[in-house]
């Protein structure tokens, strides 16, 4: 069996683009027939180059991986990872191969009739925790622009957040401190001004008295203040027990990271832009994080998000694996989760339902806040070519602009 082609699909998402407003698909061809899907966790960094992506797709299925053999996934990913980044990743190349190695172990699953979960080592648990942004659900297709409430209403955050804990989740999230989407303001890290202490320590106050200990707040920064000021706003928050403090720094200066953990009683959790498993070693090193969050379509797919859990146990520290994007990373997310000991939670959009279910053959199922396993071989999810194509991204900034756009109002 070897690989024969490489196609990308580009995705835009409609309203209320819960996920990202582009997602970033690669289906991989064999000459037996089998079909492998992979994803490419991008965050903001590709938008605007959907070209560029479908020529990096092409290009490197060319170079590496044309006429082999895709159940030598781990060896393929493992030249990838030495050619194309020439052993130092960053997030963009990772993504790339974070996808093929994916669709890699999709492929391998089917043909050996098995979900990954089942190649990867057998299974601890058929279904995983899950926790979600908190959304207004009240707003309709203006679900991302009701985020806004999480700096301004903190009353209106904590009746939506009973309303999702209501629906059975466990774990509820939000970023409680001003934020523009990465790439779009370098001037972080930041200081925050004491009103913004005051609307972050007043909104969490009030979602923990109005869910009580049914569910577990999770502060979600985005790496968009100084390690000064989130050790200011761990203090304040520290009375309302919060699951962790998320990227309380930028992820770059991982000393500075351990700095922050060790001057609070809240649980570090970081990872979603580090890629390889050398990244969480120095991160572990440095103590900077409790709970451990790659991204399977950017930490080196399954391959490199087994060997970051493997890594992760030896320092006690869980797995709590980062999901914004399609379908397909939350898929490989679970089939990682069910055969890991430190699983600790998984992020959901939502309910990981919504447009997902627009252009997957098969919906995810999600039950008491859980996400069950599917006994269908490799992911266990197939895509709807014919709405991926309906959905096909615009090349160029038209997306980029909306979003500077709406973030402009939150």
């Amino acid at each position: 069996m070897n690989l024969i082609k490489a196609t990308a699909f580009c995705v835009q998402t409609p309203p209320p683009h819960l996920g990202g407003y582009n997602w970033y698909f690669v289906k991989l061809e064999t000459d037996s027939g089998l079909v492998g899907w992979g994803e490419c966790a991008v965050l903001f960094s590709m938008y605007g180059l959907e070209k560029s992506f479908e020529a990096l797709v092409e290009d490197n299925f060319a170079r590496y991986l044309a006429g082999q053999n895709p159940l030598n996934r781990e060896v393929l990913t493992k030249t990838m990872y030495e050619g194309l980044t020439s052993m130092n990743p960053g997030y963009f190349t990772a993504g790339i191969i974070s996808a093929f190695d994916m669709a890699m172990w999709d492929i391998a699953g089917k043909h050996l009739d098995a979900p990954v979960c089942d190649l990867l080592g057998g299974r601890f648990r058929d279904r995983v925790r899950t926790y979600t942004y908190i959304y207004n659900l009240d707003a309709g297709e203006d679900l991302v622009g009701s985020l806004g409430d999480w700096l301004t209403n903190p009353k209106r955050v904590a009746e939506s957040a009973r309303k999702i804990v209501d629906q059975g989740f466990t774990g509820i999230k939000l970023d409680p401190v001003p934020y523009v989407p990465l790439g779009m303001a370098p001037l972080y890290p930041t200081e925050l001004t004491l009103q913004e202490y005051d609307n972050a320590e007043r909104t969490i106050e009030a979602i923990r008295k109005e869910v009580g200990n049914e569910a577990d707040i999770i502060v979600g920064t985005h790496g968009q203040i100084t390690p000064s000021a989130a050790r200011r706003l761990a203090k304040r928050l520290e009375k309302f027990d919060p699951l962790w403090l998320e990227e309380p720094c930028p992820p770059e200066n991982m000393k500075e990271m351990g700095r922050i953990a060790d001057s609070t009683t809240i649980p570090i959790a970081t990872g979603e832009r580090l890629a390889y498993v050398h990244d969480f070693q120095r991160l572990f090193d440095a103590g900077g994080c409790h709970f451990a969050q790659p991204d399977l379509g950017s930490c080196g797919g399954i391959t490199g998000a087994k060997q970051i859990a493997s890594l992760a146990e030896a320092y006690y520290v869980q797995m709590a694996p980062h999901v914004w994007g399609g379908p397909l990373i939350t898929a490989a997310a679970l089939q990682l989760d069910v055969c890991i000991p430190n699983f600790l939670i998984q992020e959901s959009i939502y309910k990981s339902g919504l447009f997902f279910d627009e252009i997957l053959k098969e919906p995810f199922v999600w039950e008491d806040g859980d996400l069950l396993l599917p006994e269908r071989p490799g992911l266990g999810f197939e895509l709807d070519e014919e709405k991926l194509a309906q959905y096909r991204a615009k090349p160029g900034m038209a997306a980029l602009y909306e979003i500077v756009e709406k973030a402009s109002k939150l």
